[in-house]
């Protein structure tokens, strides 16, 4: 039984060492932790409310070929500027649009996670573990009402965030990975159908450069009442 004890431990730690020194590392958005912001700034996805609650690749598949939009919002835009290029490109091709700023939950990156530990004992040893399987930014969370919770790490390539879960489970453990939300200053653009029947292609849509942008989201016009147009 020893043996056997000793077997399983070598290779978790040949594992751990593995993925921390021999696995491809893709770049991380510089281990982001709840803590770093305050509860009150960063979210669940899950505690969105549901009115809020489209997710970039759901509004990536609104029908731009639907007949019955009259007008489609595109973002957001982290940057403003990066706006403004998407819009005058636009503007270039013929469309009117519509520059609009709002403050809004943006996706931040993946956040690996245990729960349900029992006591704040178990996460500590839980912390311990993990530690010395190779996660060094594994730390218990101490935010008031947060539950017994050690954070693994919020990471902006997901492929990273999984590597975290293989690693945690290796140890013994059963991690859960959510997005991480934060509120954010940005910029959507308000594309108005072309008088000749047309809206814009996915394509033109984007900005330029991506770096921090999240995934590009397409919904309806609000009815509000619009801003200045650009034409």
């Amino acid at each position: 039984m020893r043996t056997l004890f000793l077997l399983l431990l070598l290779a978790n730690l040949l594992f751990a060492a593995w993925a921390r020194w021999v696995a491809p590392a893709p770049a991380a958005l510089a281990h982001a932790t709840p803590s770093a912001t305050g509860s009150a700034g960063i979210r669940l996805l899950r505690e969105v409310p549901a009115s809020e609650a489209l997710e970039p690749r759901e509004q990536a598949q609104l029908a731009l070929d639907d007949a019955s939009l009259t007008c489609v919002s595109a973002g957001p835009f982290l940057a403003r500027q990066d706006a403004e290029r998407a819009a005058a490109r636009l503007v270039r091709l013929g469309f009117t649009v519509r520059l609009r700023d709002a403050r809004e939950d943006v996706p931040i990156g993946h956040w690996v996670r245990l729960e349900g530990l029992a006591t704040p004992e178990d996460a500590e040893n839980a912390r311990a573990a993990l530690q010395a399987a190779g996660l060094a930014d594994a730390f218990v969370l101490t935010e008031e009402g947060s539950g017994t919770v050690v954070s693994l790490g919020v990471h902006a390539d997901a492929a990273r965030a999984d590597a975290t879960a293989a690693v945690a489970r290796a140890a013994g453990f059963e991690p859960r990975t959510t997005d991480r939300l934060r509120a954010e200053d940005v910029t959507w653009l308000d594309v108005d159908r072309q008088s000749n029947g047309g809206l814009p292609a996915f394509e033109d849509l984007q900005a330029e450069e991506v770096g921090r942008q999240p995934a590009l989201g397409l919904r309806p016009c609000p009815s509000a009442e619009p801003a200045a147009a650009m034409r």
